[in-house]
């Protein structure tokens, strides 16, 4: 049996990060997982500035986009902006692609060897107002203080303790990765690129391309049901398939070969009941999902860190005791329901603002798109020293980011 304060289960983005805060700060943790190297996996691609900037408040924001030991981030050019196979604003860039088993498994690199790595399957949990007892697929035990469960869409030990996921939109995006060059060989004219759908009908958010390393990487971000015939097009013959469904993007990128396999993944919006109890917090998606069109996932886990991390267990253990009072002031954090709270509501007005039909929708993209350059045009203005742009906060900030 080992003991410790704070028991980490599971080591993707939430957990690993967790575990680097924790061990950095000399805080006894340890990290369960089952992979020893995290494997490919589709969720983020991309992280914007506003999600350096919180990135920032952990001190790993370094580390996680320039690691010698993996391809690291890159850095985007200056982003074209373009709708009906036209460009319509011309954008500094400052959003960094790097896949996410690279940055899982540069933030574990992150992790201090004081933190003990159990490659081990948490498959028993028993929590109480003092101490918690996690039971493991290799036979051993470990108690701890707190646990904080970040295995993602995992239910198993969630069922265990009467947490339910309850489902609040049932594939409500699906998100398509792969990559791209031109054919024949020569560079794209651009360094990154957002390409608006052309017709409500197509039930498209956008296409985005950006550079990880060498290759050109294509994230398409669709609203459909995983039977579309379209999708199978875009499985056996993807070039085809993306061109039927914007024509006009020829244009910009010319014939093109779609290297590779085409990923697909659906995402479903859900959140969790019955989390509030003593001795564990959920955080990311073991907590809630959040939907990859709005690109707001990454940011979402670094704000549940920074907080629990930087603010909340800290306090909890200089006090006996971890009961649900105590974990109910992570939930309670303002600045977490904050972006949980804009995570949520984005979510559902990129969807219907991409896909619902009717006059208002209509203006109402239209209008995206002259502030969105209204923007672009004041930033442009107020262009910083350092290359840098200044951006107001809040909304206008998830609009600039995220086009």
């Amino acid at each position: 049996m080992t003991d410790t304060d704070v028991a980490v289960i599971g080591a993707g983005l939430a957990g690993s990060t967790t575990a680097a805060i924790l061990g950095r700060a000399g805080i006894p943790a340890t990290l369960i997982d089952p992979h020893p190297v995290y494997p490919p996996d589709l969720r983020c691609e991309k992280l914007d500035r506003g999600q350096v900037a919180i990135l920032h408040k952990t001190g790993l924001d370094g580390i996680a986009l320039s690691a010698a030991t993996f391809d690291g981030a890159t850095r985007d050019g200056k982003a074209w902006i373009a709708r009906f196979g036209r460009v319509i604003d011309k954008r500094p860039g400052g959003q960094y692609g790097i896949l996410y088993d690279d940055l899982v498994n540069v933030m574990r690199s992150a992790v201090p060897p004081e933190v003990s790595n159990v490659v081990a399957k948490a498959i028993r949990i028993t929590t109480g107002d003092d101490r918690q007892e996690i039971s493991l697929s290799n036979g051993s035990v470990i108690t701890a203080r707190l646990v904080v469960l970040a295995n993602g869409l995992s239910v198993a030990l969630k069922d265990q303790l009467g947490i339910e996921r309850t489902v609040t939109s049932p594939c409500h995006s699906i998100t398509l990765a792969f990559d791209i060059k031109p054919h024949p060989a020569k560079p794209f004219d651009f360094a990154a690129l957002t390409y608006y759908p052309e017709r409500a009908r197509d039930r498209m958010a956008y296409l985005t391309l950006f550079p990880i390393g060498t290759s050109m990487r294509a994230n398409l971000m669709v609203y459909r049901t995983m039977d579309d015939p379209w999708l199978r097009e875009m499985r056996h013959n993807p070039e085809r398939g993306l061109f039927a469904l914007m024509p006009n993007l020829r244009r910009l990128i010319g014939d093109i070969e779609v290297v590779g396999p085409v990923k697909i993944r659906p995402a479903d919006l859900y959140v969790s009941l019955g989390h509030r109890q003593a001795g564990i917090v959920l955080v990311g998606d073991a907590y809630a999902s959040s939907c990859p069109a709005a690109g707001n996932g990454a940011g979402k886990v670094f704000t549940d860190v920074e907080r629990l991390c930087n603010v909340h267990i800290p306090n909890w253990l200089a006090s006996p005791g971890m009961a649900a009072d105590k974990i109910n002031q992570f939930y309670d954090d303002p600045v977490k329901r904050a972006y949980d709270e804009t995570s949520t509501s984005w979510a559902y007005q990129l969807r219907s603002m991409s896909i619902e039909e009717g006059i208002s929708w209509s203006i109402q993209r239209r209008l995206r798109f002259f502030v969105g350059a209204a923007i672009s045009a004041a930033c442009k203005i107020g262009v910083l020293s350092d290359g840098n742009q200044f951006v107001p906060e809040g909304w206008t900030q998830r609009l600039r980011d995220r086009t």
